[in-house]
């Protein structure tokens, strides 16, 4: 959003004003990410997540495109060229770790960002379309992550394969002939490891196109922030550079602190041993798990056990799984409050902790073992989280009374707002 007070490119080298002229493309990055673009003043460091989710789409672009030149797509090596890179190719062993941790961190990442979105009603308008896109991305990075966890062929990778192509075959008459077509087999194999090994690679490119359209229509009604006041007047923003970027630059350099820790001091923390094992078709793993940013949602899918009416087990819990995303696309709809951040929403505050919680306890259950009491805290835990989205906030945006809102974010920040005082005046 560019506002009348906002900085003007003006180049003043001869080669720069020539580029300018032909390809501005230097003031596009100085409108999108420098002094042109004004930021609301009062925003946190929550709000750079969404950068730093950037920085980790650029690091498994990066590390990824690597390890695809040495990377054997066929069932036959790809666990043998695996270690290969991890034992031959220089600095390869830095690279499988670098993106394997860098996948976990994304999806933390996006948590962050998520829940902050959730929280200050970044969902809410005008900014729907930037919420709607922002979980599109979420549904690629899932994607995208299930089809990588498949290449190194280990056990844990095979039998996760079998297990989630298999929710397809719930589906009704065509659940079956689908999951074939998916495997490329009635098993997971070589074909299978082919179409995911290019999928893999592909979507990442898919991402990072739908992450330019969300930064794009952000830059249309402009950030959010922790007030949920729009900006009034000049003294409500900064410029973005070199406020922000210092502030972005900052928090850049405690996650890659927190990274490295992980990549270079326990790179296989995160993951399973099960995994340093040739895949085996004719030996299932004692306990099969995804990874665990799919924990929540795993936890979802298994806390469906009876058959009710028509509908089988197995095609409830993969129903139930995917509308676990799919609601958050009619969040903007469902939640009708006119006050957007939860600071002046004090029921509103309450549930949100207490949905905080709940997912919590499920991350906690996808990665337990499928035997009581983990599937009855489960199916309770999946209970509370639907009815938080269908039923809670719906109530509670009609029934709550917010507190009072600043008349504007220098309010917010300073306590008063001299420059807006005579305006409210008149």
């Amino acid at each position: 959003m560019s506002f009348p007070w906002a900085k003007e490119y003006k180049p003043s080298h001869p080669f720069m004003v020539w580029m300018d002229e032909k390809l501005p493309l230097p003031r596009l990055v100085y409108n999108a990410v420098g002094g042109g673009y004004e930021v609301p003043r009062n925003i946190n460091y929550l709000w750079n997540f969404g950068f730093l989710a950037g920085l980790c789409l650029v690091i498994q672009i990066v590390t990824g495109v690597v390890l695809a030149m040495h990377f054997g797509g066929d069932t036959r090596v790809a666990f043998d060229s695996t270690e290969h890179i991890m034992r031959d190719v220089n600095w390869g062993w830095m690279l499988r770790y670098g993106h394997a941790n860098g996948a976990a961190a994304f999806f933390a990442v996006i948590y962050m960002h998520i829940f902050r979105g959730f929280y200050y009603g970044s969902y809410k308008a005008p900014r729907e379309m930037i919420w709607l896109l922002g979980v599109v991305i979420f549904l690629l990075m899932m994607a995208t992550a299930f089809m990588g966890y498949v290449l190194p062929w280990g056990q844990m990778s095979y039998w996760a394969a079998q297990v989630i192509t298999g929710l397809f075959s719930a589906i009704p008459l065509i659940g079956d002939p689908l999951k074939e077509w998916l495997l490329g087999g009635f098993a997971p194999d070589n074909a299978t490891l082919n179409r995911f090994f290019s999928l893999h690679f592909l979507l990442p490119f898919v991402i990072l196109g739908v992450v330019i359209l969300h930064v794009w229509s952000l830059h249309i009604p402009g950030s959010s922030n922790p007030t949920g006041v729009e900006v009034k007047s000049e003294s409500d923003t900064v410029p973005f550079y070199p406020y922000f970027v210092a502030k972005d630059g900052w928090t850049i350099g405690v996650f890659m602190i927190v990274y490295g820790m992980f990549v270079f001091f326990m790179p296989n923390a995160l993951g399973h041993p099960d995994n340093y094992i040739p895949a085996n078709p004719m030996q299932t793993p004692a306990h099969i798990v995804p990874e665990w940013y799919f924990w929540p949602f795993y936890a979802i899918l298994r806390s469906f056990t009876q058959n009710f009416l028509i509908f089988d087990a197995k095609l409830l819990g993969v129903m139930a799984m995917f509308a676990a995303i799919l609601v958050w696309f009619f969040l903007p709809w469902l939640d009708k409050s006119p006050v957007r951040s939860a600071t002046y929403r004090p029921l509103y505050r309450k549930f949100f902790w207490v949905l905080v919680i709940d997912v919590l306890i499920l991350g906690y259950l996808g990665g337990a073992p499928a035997e009581q009491p983990y599937v009855l805290i489960s199916q309770l835990a999946t209970m509370y989280y639907f009815l938080h989205f269908l039923v809670i906030v719906p109530i509670v945006s009609s029934i709550e009374r917010p507190d009072p809102l600043p008349f504007s974010i220098t309010e917010a920040v300073l306590g008063h707002d001299r420059a807006a005082a005579p305006d409210a005046q008149g």
